[in-house]
């Protein structure tokens, strides 16, 4: 009888730690993926209103919603449930606002990320691409120089 239910807290155990691991792995509702995001970041309108909505400054849509949701753990966990697409198009409006519209930046960065810690991240990312574009371009310039030769 002992041996039934020491298998049987076994088995509940696993069960347990299986839908515990499965949780934290899961990710963020891929619904909102195929989103423009070039329509967006193109139209001033529009990237307003989603600004407007992140800072509580204006109505939401569905997906601006379910962003204004998930960016809070999404910061603290490093992205950790994002997709591939969700962490590349958060790299893209990021890197966007970062460049083209700092002072929305500025702001979503107070609310979201007051410790600088994701803007610290892709100037250092921006670096390591700069760096590789140019030594790209000095190779390029390299074999045309040696080719006439």
């Amino acid at each position: 009888m002992m041996m039934l239910y020491s298998s049987l807290a076994m088995m509940l155990l696993t069960y347990l730690t299986i839908q515990s691991n499965a949780t934290e792995t899961s990710t963020y509702t891929t619904k909102y993926d195929g989103i423009d995001l070039d329509e967006i970041l193109n139209n001033e309108r529009l990237l307003t209103g989603y600004v407007n909505c992140l800072m509580d400054n204006g109505p939401c849509t569905a997906d601006g919603k379910e962003l204004k949701k998930n960016i809070p753990d999404a910061i603290e966990n490093d992205c950790k449930k994002c997709t591939d697409r969700q962490r590349d198009g958060s790299d893209r409006v990021m890197h966007y606002l970062i460049d083209h519209r700092p002072d929305d930046w500025v702001k979503l960065e107070e609310k979201y990320n007051s410790d600088g810690s994701y803007k610290m991240k892709y100037l250092s990312s921006k670096k390591t691409e700069d760096s590789k574009e140019t030594n790209v371009t000095k190779s390029d310039e390299e074999t045309k120089n040696s080719s006439k030769e």
